[in-house]
């Protein structure tokens, strides 16, 4: 007889449930091993990331196993809002979505109907052949489907910024995410997300969430800026990333242990005799 199998609890049940902002972090190295390192660290959840970092189908359904029976949430984030790779993360067995760069209503309208079979959505239906049911092993899955699955789009451009009440009250959005670098980069602010303009953006976001009764969560690697955000209404929050620590742990390293070359001024040369 078959083990008959219930979904994990998602992200947006776990906000729901959380009595204080939910705190994780990145995790971008592809790494089965560094993944399940990171979701024994006692964060609440965990970004695997395939928009900027090395990861495609394979890595990602190998970082899910590495992860499964860890007490944290992982959401994963695609390179794209496409359904038809939607589809594959969700059958994957991918239960809580990050979609990049949604800058408008009808965007964010595809990101949630890519998560939906018809009549509600656009999903391609093959529940028997993905991890998603384990293989028909959760009891009316195709019924229960959007209750396993949570979606949240980014906002992180000026555009987003100006639709964030109507993307907000899309149907099947069930929170937001800041991204200050793009958000930035959007406003002619390269390289500056500390900028007051910056924050400002941010935290009108943060309000719109809440007055939509709706999570709301930002990037902050600086701990006075996450501190910040927190205070403004931050429900959640990415505080660092796997490949920052090991980058910034082995340069510390080195510094300690290897001496560093003396500076030598430039020796002038005479121009003429």
């Amino acid at each position: 007889m078959p083990l008959r199998v219930e979904p994990e609890t998602t992200f947006r049940d776990a906000l729901a449930a959380a009595d204080r902002p939910l705190a994780g972090m990145w995790v971008c190295s592809g790494s089965p091993l560094i993944a399940e390192l990171c979701a024994g660290s006692g964060l609440d959840w965990l970004l695997i990331d395939a928009e900027h970092s090395p990861n495609g189908l394979e890595s990602i359904l190998a970082q899910l196993q590495a992860v499964n029976g860890y007490p944290v949430q992982v959401l994963v984030r695609p390179p794209v809002n496409d359904t038809a790779l939607i589809k594959q993360y969700l059958d994957l067995g991918v239960q809580n979505l990050l979609i990049p760069m949604v800058n408008s209503v009808l965007e964010a309208e595809a990101a949630v109907a890519a998560t939906r079979y018809p009549p509600h959505g656009v999903r391609g239906v093959g529940s028997a052949l993905a991890r998603a049911s384990r293989w028909n092993r959760v009891p009316d899955y195709l019924a229960r489907a959007s209750e396993t699955v949570s979606v949240t789009v980014q906002i992180e451009s000026t555009a987003a910024v100006d639709a964030v009440e109507e993307i907000l009250a899309v149907d099947g959005v069930d929170a937001i995410f800041l991204g200050p670098s793009d958000l930035a980069a959007s406003m002619g602010l390269l390289g500056q997300q500390e900028h007051p303009k910056v924050r400002s953006a941010v935290e009108r976001c943060l309000k719109a969430a809440a007055a939509a009764g709706k999570s709301a969560g930002v990037n902050a690697f600086n701990p006075d800026t996450a501190r910040n955000y927190l205070a403004a209404g931050a429900d959640f929050i990415l505080v660092g990333a796997d490949v920052a620590i090991l980058a910034r742990g082995s340069e510390a390293l080195a510094a300690q242990y290897i001496p560093q070359d003396p500076v030598v001024e430039p020796v002038e040369t005479p121009t003429s005799y």
